[in-house]
């Protein structure tokens, strides 16, 4: 399961309709992320990479004849919706459903809203089956590798005189601060995540900042991904690597908020900033789905 994303430019305003629960989007706004959308290729690129990943999850999991494993998408915003997959799903008469959303990290405002969206078609439509949800997958070990891989892959984009002290910049996904109060685990498993890379990597200079806050006039998370930029700048950096540790693939918050947004205001400030690649539909992330899936499915047999 993932948020999804409008499949062209003509979508992008019924799309932040469901987003936002219905309530009209103010023109201005949808013309702002219909731009977004434009300069990073007129759609999201998320449910190509989610086909890649189901089909290639498919074939790690059954081996070669297998054909116990079936993979469905399910969008929370989007078509696929996650009550379509579940109808479709339902014709295979499966003795056993396992809900995994792509992020790493557990809150009840990201996490807990998919396990619900989950919950309302298995009301709506039936199902004998019992269905399992893997919460959070933060620090296991193979997407702990995969994160510090792709970190030392991208610090070779620096001169290589000054690699070694180029400060990281983890960020994840902002939320609403009241969170706080619900005691929800987010804040503490971004943050168990990134400690877990600065382990595997050794010595770094290491931020975490939150990214993307919503468009609302409540309190969100911080310390911004801006504040932690400028921050850095005023330290005398030149150079920084941003690791979106809260993403698994290319998205909207990524390919413009970092890539375009992030780097023109670090160019502003004299400072070349980079990005890790995402594990979109990669070998690893493949392996690590896999390895997940396998652990949630023994622990329900114990």
């Amino acid at each position: 399961m993932a948020v999804g994303g409008p499949d062209k430019l003509e979508n992008v305003e019924p799309y932040l309709l469901d987003v936002r629960g219905g309530r009209p989007t103010p023109p201005e706004l949808v013309e702002e992320i219909k731009e977004r959308y434009r300069v990073t290729g007129g759609k999201t690129p998320v449910l190509g990479i989610m086909r890649e990943i189901v089909k290639k999850l498919e074939q790690r999991l059954n081996g070669p004849g297998g054909e116990r494993y079936r993979a469905y998408i399910g969008f929370r915003h989007w078509h696929p919706y996650i009550k379509d997959a579940y109808a479709e799903l339902m014709d295979e008469r499966p003795e056993q459903l396992i809900g995994v959303c792509m992020a790493p990290q557990y809150s009840s405002m990201s996490i807990g809203a998919y396990i619900k969206k989950v919950e309302e078609a298995r009301a709506a439509l039936g199902g004998e089956f019992p269905v399992s949800y893997v919460q959070s997958w933060h620090e296991h070990p193979r997407l702990i590798a995969a994160i510090a891989e792709n970190i030392t892959a991208a610090l070779q984009k620096f001169p290589a005189d000054v690699r070694s002290r180029v400060p990281i910049l983890f960020t994840a996904h902002s939320l609403p601060e009241r969170i706080l109060q619900m005691k929800d685990p987010y804040p503490d498993h971004v943050r168990a995540t990134m400690n877990a890379v600065c382990r595997t990597l050794g010595e770094v200079t290491a931020r975490f900042a939150y990214q993307s806050r919503g468009r609302s006039s409540e309190k969100w998370l911080g310390p911004t991904v801006e504040e932690a930029l400028d921050a850095l700048c005023a330290d005398g950096h030149k150079h920084v690597l941003m690791a979106p540790i809260g993403f698994i693939s290319d998205h909207l918050e990524v390919l413009y908020d970092i890539d375009i947004e992030l780097k023109q205001r670090a160019a502003k400030q004299g400072m070349q900033l980079e990005r890790i690649a995402m594990l979109n539909a990669t070998p690893p992330l493949i392996e690590i789905l896999a390895s997940v899936i396998e652990q949630h499915e023994t622990s329900l047999v114990r």
